[in-house]
């Protein structure tokens, strides 16, 4: 578990500095070639050191610790914008993290890796298509430039959430249906993640993505992989406040950084 520990906190970070090129991307009508390659490969580096994550652990516990995206985005932030970090934003990532211990310390995995058939594989990629597709619809309906960022933040939380849960079971044991469905899961959600981010900010999406990437992964690998937590019914109870109170911390760490990133030339201010 230490390994998968280490691993997705170097993995988060990758994604942090990813997400704040994204965002001047963004800011930039996506212009600038040296921008889009170190954001692709923040990207392709926090993807691949997230993948042998999974192989030491719990997808539960992986993807939870992507948590610390907006956390370590923080810092990121404030230096690029030369902006100090508030104690109530430490107190907020605190609370993240402390959330996100507690996960971890019940997280258990299954006796022996759980192989996912042609036929679930197939049902995943369905149902993740649909959801996706679905958020998508809405924010190209959507008439506030906010609503957008977050509805397609959430179908990248979506994306990147089953890809993880099918990616561990490859690991397990390889077919060619799952890694194309990996593959194709992986790009669409950092197409959508790097979309979210015109209009939207840094924080608010970045937040967004944080929170339903590891409850989607979770809940999936809960039903799918058999994952599960110690001490039976008590330990769910005690998992399921732990991931609350980390979500209220992505939340509240959220808003407090949206007013530096809304100083950065984003086009439209995130509303507190």
């Amino acid at each position: 578990m230490i390994w998968a520990v280490v691993l997705s906190v170097w993995s988060a970070g990758c994604y942090a500095s990813a997400a704040v090129v994204q965002e001047r991307l963004a800011a930039r009508g996506h212009r600038g070639l040296g921008g889009w390659a170190a954001s692709v490969g923040l990207t392709l580096l926090g993807g691949a050191t997230h993948t042998v994550a999974l192989g030491f652990g719990t997808v539960g516990v992986v993807q939870a610790l992507g948590t610390l995206t907006l956390v370590l985005a923080l810092p990121i932030a404030a230096v690029r914008t030369r902006t100090p970090i508030t104690p109530g934003a430490w107190r907020d990532a605190g609370l993240t993290v402390a959330g996100l211990v507690l996960l971890m310390t019940l997280a258990e995995q299954p006796a022996s890796p759980v192989a996912l058939s042609p036929a679930t594989v197939r049902y995943l990629a369905l149902g993740t298509a649909a959801a996706v597709v679905g958020l998508a619809v809405l924010a190209w309906q959507s008439t506030t430039p906010v609503a957008r960022s977050l509805l397609l933040a959430g179908a990248s939380g979506v994306a990147f959430g089953v890809s993880s849960v099918v990616t561990k079971a490859v690991l397990g044991s390889f077919t060619l249906p799952g890694a194309t469905v990996v593959a194709l899961l992986a790009v669409t959600g950092y197409l959508l993640g790097q979309a979210s981010y015109r209009g939207g900010g840094l924080a608010a999406p970045l937040a967004m993505v944080s929170v339903a990437n590891p409850v989607v992964a979770g809940t999936v690998g809960l039903l799918a992989l058999g994952e599960g937590f110690r001490s039976g019914t008590a330990g769910v109870v005690l998992a399921v406040a732990a991931a609350v109170v980390s979500a209220i911390g992505v939340a509240a760490l959220s808003r407090r950084t949206t007013a530096p990133v809304r100083r950065t030339a984003t086009p439209v201010a995130v509303p507190a």
